[in-house]
């Protein structure tokens, strides 16, 4: 075993050389990976491995390679049995795909993650939500004032959260938590709430997103349906952002938007990407309160603009998806 930088004619006269290394971010805990350089007559996973130092010992978190593990097949779907929703998705998520939903903060983005986390524990699927900035009391709080109860679901043990600090986190250390629930406690869909708090707090990271391409794949493979949560700078106009795009590593991206009509700041849902399969293609309102919970409504033929958030009304007036009426064709 050798630090980084040592001799290098010592190390060729071993049979296997190790190096590790401490880096001190500019905000959080130490981080420390090891690389294992040779080890003759043995193969072994080679580059970074992400590891801590523990009461009792040291915890490894090996590189993840997707390709080790075999691709599983499945017709499934998880639909939430809402008609609009479930119309705009082609049905529902696909097991084996990844879902990103981007949106503005507040506009519902959490509460439809949630939805899907219900409908997969109604088909007797567990779940598991990854949550780094929102905590757990008011997870729970805000589904069930949203008519989503999981904390019945948590306490049978069908939907696990946990709460992340990034700042304490290794990249390899999630990764390895996400592969021991798959692996081990049979969870079909994860959650991870928010990517953008992830990805802010770990910028660091050079090959963070090739990471996470990688990570995604192997998800995929293992026929577990992901979803995404990531959002956006800004509320209305056309300068809204993300930190980063990740918009191409996901096999389904869900839009949802704020838009201006009659006085009221409303918002709109549509599926702008779907790899596996057909999905609508409409505008439709979004609503998320504590009466109705999470719906959506008619399609929104009467606007032009409403991507950009500050649409132009081109029809006759409308009833949108007040409290007491049903979504309409």
């Amino acid at each position: 075993m050798s630090i980084d930088g040592g001799d290098l004619q010592l190390q060729s006269l071993a049979h296997g050389a190790i190096t590790l290394e401490q880096q001190a971010p500019i905000y959080g805990a130490d981080r420390r990976r090891l690389r294992v350089v040779k080890l003759r007559g043995s193969s072994f996973i080679a580059g970074y491995h992400d590891f801590r130092i523990e009461t009792g010992g040291m915890r490894v978190f090996p590189r993840l390679t997707a390709t080790d593990y075999p691709r599983l097949q499945s017709e499934q779907q998880i639909a939430t049995g809402n008609r609009e929703i479930d119309a705009l998705m082609g049905g529902g998520l696909e097991f084996g795909t990844s879902t990103l939903i981007l949106g503005p903060a507040g506009t519902g983005k959490s509460a439809l993650a949630s939805l899907y986390a219900s409908a997969a524990a109604r088909d007797g699927h567990k779940s598991i939500f990854f949550l780094f900035e929102e905590g757990l009391g008011t997870f729970f709080s805000r589904a069930r004032s949203l008519g989503t109860d999981l904390l019945p679901l948590a306490e049978n043990g069908t939907i696990s959260v946990r709460h992340v600090d990034p700042a304490e986190l290794a990249p390899g250390e999630l990764v390895d938590q996400v592969r021991e629930v798959v692996e081990d406690d049979g969870v079909r869909m994860v959650v991870i709430d928010s990517v953008g708090g992830y990805l802010t707090a770990m910028l660091e990271e050079n090959f963070l997103l090739s990471q996470m391409h990688e990570f995604l794949n192997y998800l995929r493979r293992r026929g577990i349906v992901v979803v995404l949560v990531m959002a956006q700078h800004g509320f209305l106009g056309p300068a809204m952002g993300t930190p980063v795009d990740v918009s191409y590593l996901a096999d389904n991206v869900v839009l949802l938007r704020y838009f201006e009509a009659g006085g009221q700041l409303l918002k709109a849902i549509s599926v702008v990407k779907k790899r596996a399969g057909s999905h609508e293609s409409s505008i439709r309102e979004y609503r998320v309160d504590a009466k109705g919970g999470v719906r959506a409504g008619r399609t929104l033929t009467s606007f032009q603009g409403l991507m950009t958030g500050t649409p132009r009304f081109l029809g006759r007036e409308e009833a949108l998806l007040s409290e007491g009426n049903e979504p309409a064709e």
